[in-house]
């Protein structure tokens, strides 16, 4: 009885996602499997509108199930927290990432590349819209590109 109580416990909790820590190997990846990046820009313990993004769209259970099929997640935190801060190692992808794709430091800020890293699609800010048209919308061009 417990056995089934647990799995029907996890077969109800939210997809989960995995964010790639190196935007190179999300390129790689992206490529091998014919997904599309997203790239967020955050303030994951400063920002009002990057938390409010995570936890309303980025964390919602229907872009996590369309991420987990369409999409190579990578996430550029900017942290403020002593605690929150990243390794040295991440702190200068995420960095050099900003220089390339955020250059006016937004937040927050996404993107939508191909597996090359180019410019498809920007959401400057929280997305507008609920979330599940912004999972709409994501899954849509994804699927215009296969």
């Amino acid at each position: 009885m417990k056995l089934l109580t647990l799995l029907l416990f996890f077969s109800v909790l939210p997809a989960a996602i995995s964010w790639e820590p190196d935007f190179d190997n999300a390129k790689k990846t992206a490529k091998e499997h014919h997904r599309l990046i997203l790239l967020n820009f955050s303030g994951s313990d400063w920002c009002g509108p990057c938390i409010l993004t995570r936890r309303d769209y980025l964390d919602n259970e229907g872009f996590a199930q369309m991420a987990g099929e369409n999409l190579v997640l990578v996430n550029a935190d900017f942290p403020r927290k002593k605690k929150n801060i990243p390794s040295v190692e991440q702190v200068k992808r995420n960095e050099a990432l900003a220089e390339i794709y955020n250059k006016e430091g937004s937040f927050p800020l996404t993107l939508l590349l191909d597996a090359q890293g180019k410019i498809i699609k920007t959401w400057k800010g929280k997305p507008e819209g609920s979330p599940e048209q912004w999972t709409a919308e994501i899954k849509s061009i994804c699927d215009s590109r296969k």
